[in-house]
């Protein structure tokens, strides 16, 4: 059981998965008060949430993981190259357990506002349950891909199945054993979860409205010889993937596409796509920034689909042709074209015959389509980057809601924090590499870089901390130059709000790069916290430089 939640902290911490966790251990190694208040009944985040059938981690669980305590870094054993969701919430959950850290949780306890006091230099957050934090220093630790995009489907009330979101699964076994489902999106979770739901159910549907590239996990044990490669010498492998783009070593090629001979080419894709995984877009060093270069790869993997679903008029269909390779985030799966060889799985695209609505016993679209389910799975995805911070009623100095701050696209200084809002910051906030990156190096370093500014700020004994409003628009500049320098843009992506009806398109992860990224923010706390102000309550006007 959690402790009485403390009338007053130093620090509240908003969720507890994997950043939530690690934050609040670093705050007591910092003497800092800390406490997490997390909407859910346990640990885990994303793990705790996306339990639908085949969820799995689509990076290497030896670099999925935790770098900063060696010896448990080196006593926990994986059971696969890729973890499923149950072993990566039983991993959330250990660390929990190792380092003592359920005493300073308060679970079931969902934030609904926090209002910023210029006077006292604290925030007052307050729960669904109606009770009041008084903090210092908040921060956002919520995720990335946390509020599941429900559809809003006219007569989504009015269907008398079951209704599923891969987002918001089910705690106890669902069941699809003789029963006709749907499912609704072909983003990673559904590319996941087909293929299981395909050996169960007595015929499944899906509905697909964007074809995505993916490429097969080559998932297996553990052996035991690759885990002590990885092990030996770790702490070195750490530093060495913190100085990546993506903070995932997949050993990226230096060559370039355009330069390498066809045959060459196809040599390298071949042996990409059967060591399997994300690595396939480290086989050639211009793949995200030249269209040609680009061409190339996706070529390859349309063939590879071609060759795997026997049905030439299916193949085509999941062919993806309408954004370049990679600027989706790219899927990583196991068997997902082969389950569209059953006889009891049917591809619908709507792309052109959208669904129009649902009826008590099925789903209908384009002129006339009907068909009756038992079930339906809706595989849409989330408001990704800012949907969950933007729900709470967060007030800054001037009152102004952190929701109408963002009304045009996320503004933000580093991805930590954003002008207006002194002492809230935000772990892998829009701005910064997040989910272009290995989550866990993104978070490591966020954690580390607000431990180290908080232990900074207690130091000076000036407890007040805001981004300048100058700074902020040249970092937000900054992030939408480097962006429109790849190809990434020129997809209709979560990463561009496209998902989500009448959100700004803008491109919110900075593409930069992990290290590049890294580089500047130590720069930034070396000059001295460049960029932020550093003052006592009730100088709000110097934030304005």
């Amino acid at each position: 059981m959690a402790d009485a939640k403390p009338r007053e902290l130093d620090v509240l911490i908003v969720g507890a998965g994997y950043a939530g966790l690690y934050l609040l251990h670093r705050m007591r190694g910092a003497g800092l008060s800390a406490h997490i208040h997390e909407a859910a009944t346990g640990v885990g985040g994303t793990w705790y949430w996306n339990r639908y059938p085949g969820a799995r981690c689509d990076v290497e669980t030896m670099q999925y993981s935790f770098g900063w305590d060696e010896e448990l870094q080196q006593t926990w054993k994986w059971s696969e190259r890729f973890a499923g969701q149950p072993e990566l919430l039983k991993y959330a959950n250990h660390i929990a357990d190792r380092y003592d850290l359920r005493r300073s949780i308060t679970f079931n306890s969902r934030i609904t506002g926090s209002e910023w006091n210029e006077a006292t230099g604290r925030w007052t957050a307050r729960t669904e349950q109606g009770e009041a934090i008084s903090a210092r220093y908040v921060v956002m630790a919520t995720g990335c891909l946390s509020t599941a995009r429900i559809p809003d489907f006219p007569g989504l009330k009015s269907f008398k199945g079951r209704t599923f979101h891969t987002g918001w699964w089910p705690h106890e076994p669902i069941d699809f054993t003789g029963r006709r489902v749907a499912v609704v999106g072909t983003g990673s979770s559904a590319i996941q979860s087909i293929p299981v739901i395909a050996e169960q159910a007595a015929h499944l549907t899906v509905f697909q409205r964007t074809p995505n590239f993916s490429i097969p996990t080559r998932n297996k044990p553990m052996d035991d010889e690759y885990e002590q490669g990885w092990k030996t010498g770790y702490a070195e492998t750490r530093k060495e993937a913190r100085r990546t783009r993506t903070g995932i070593l997949n050993r990226q090629s230096p060559l370039l596409a355009m330069e390498t001979s066809p045959e060459e080419r196809q040599k390298i894709y071949e042996a990409r796509w059967e060591t399997g995984g994300t690595s396939f877009m480290g086989s050639f060093a211009d793949l995200i920034m030249v269209k040609e270069a680009n061409d190339t790869a996706a070529d390859f993997v349309r063939a590879k689909i071609r060759e795997m679903v026997k049905d030439p008029k299916v193949a085509e269909l999941l062919c993806p042709d309408n954004h370049p390779i990679g600027t989706k985030r790219i899927c990583v799966d196991s068997q997902y074209f082969e389950t569209y060889n059953r006889s009891n799985v049917t591809l619908v695209d709507v792309r052109n015959a959208p669904i129009t609505h649902l009826t008590e016993t099925g789903l209908a679209w384009g002129e006339g389509n009907l068909a009756e389910f038992d079930d339906i799975v809706f595989a849409t995805g989330f408001d990704a980057m800012t949907g969950t911070m933007t729900r709470i009623d967060i007030r800054g100095t001037d009152g102004q809601t952190l929701k109408d701050k963002w009304e045009g696209g996320p503004l933000t200084y580093l991805g930590l924090m954003t002008a207006g809002f002194p002492n809230l910051f935000m772990i892998t906030g829009p701005g910064s590499p997040s989910v272009l990156s290995n989550m866990m190096v993104s978070i490591e370093q966020h954690v580390e870089w607000i431990t180290d500014c908080l232990s900074h700020l207690k130091g000076q004994g000036m407890p007040v901390i805001e981004a300048k409003g100058k700074a902020e628009t040249d970092w937000v500049a900054h992030v939408n130059k480097v962006a429109h320098k790849t190809l990434y843009p020129q997809a209709n992506s979560w990463y561009m709000g496209a998902n989500i009806p009448g959100k700004p398109r803008v491109f919110m992860p900075y593409i930069g790069g992990v290290d590049a990224y890294a580089d500047k923010c130590d720069d930034v706390a070396a000059k001295g916290y460049e960029g932020f102000v550093i003052r006592e309550p009730g100088r709000v006007a110097q934030a304005a430089e």
